[in-house]
């Protein structure tokens, strides 16, 4: 099929999204390095993270006419776990934090690098690992993803490592399932289709609605790693290329 041609005030929306989104960072995350290491645990996360990826998301919905819709909420479960989430875009990274509060993230530690984001987000405690060094990664992720779940803290992991474009599949990790029998903590699968929305090859916002569904927890009890990594792999594959094909004709958008 062929796209139509994006129209102009697609590339004026986008620029001004990320133009705001850059003074935006730069205030609140210069404020947050001073005032935040004063500040609980919980209620760090609420203020920096949750106020953050918040304005993030109602910015995203205001300037380029994104919105969301979430299905399977009555299968979070009501003590924290692991999230286990596909990875198409930015969108996800933001989004999940406004969902589930408090929560760390495994993220790759080049990022806490970044002048005033990673600076930021270091005072929330993720798990950083060096994905160079992968069995000290799972070391790492198994000690410190235990600690936060014991201390009620949900722990988010996208399981393929890196954003693929929408359409593409990676091998899952096992990681997630390697923590979830160690902590005995289920997996909550996560699909979407954010990558309609906010493709991992572009700059440009696509109006329109990204779907989000949260699937029924896994129970890792009676399990091995592999069988827990297949069980949620293809539910959360299946399910995103499912919404994926249901949006695809809304990216053939007529111009806005």
């Amino acid at each position: 099929m062929v796209m139509l041609k994006v129209p102009f005030s697609l590339y004026l929306r986008t620029a001004l999204f990320y133009v705001v989104l850059v003074i935006f960072t730069l205030v609140f995350t210069s404020t947050a390095i001073i005032i935040a290491p004063a500040l609980p645990y919980r209620t760090r996360f609420v203020i920096v993270i949750q106020g953050y990826t918040k304005f993030v998301i109602n910015w995203l919905r205001i300037c380029c006419n994104i919105n969301y819709q979430i299905y399977g909420v009555e299968n979070i479960p009501k003590d924290p776990c692991i999230i286990y989430s596909k990875h198409q875009s930015t969108w996800e990274t933001f989004f999940l934090q406004t969902q589930f509060a408090p929560q760390t993230q495994v993220i790759k530690q080049e990022l806490l690098k970044i002048p005033f984001f990673g600076w930021a987000f270091g005072l929330v405690e993720p798990i950083a690992i060096d994905r160079s060094n992968r069995k000290e990664a799972i070391r790492t992720v198994l000690r410190e993803g235990t600690e936060k779940l014991n201390q009620g803290v949900w722990v988010l992991i996208f399981p393929e490592g890196t954003r693929v474009p929408t359409g593409r599949r990676k091998k899952f990790t096992r990681g997630g399932a390697k923590l979830a029998i160690s902590s005995g903590k289920p997996l909550l699968p996560v699909a979407h289709n954010s990558g309609e929305r906010w493709p991992n090859n572009s700059l440009l916002k696509y109006p329109g609605t990204v779907s989000l569904v949260y699937g029924q927890p896994i129970d890792p009890f009676g399990k091995t790693e592999d069988q827990l990594t297949q069980e949620a792999e293809h539910w959360i594959n299946t399910t995103s290329e499912e919404l994926n094909r249901c949006s695809a004709e809304d990216r053939l958008f007529s111009p806005a």
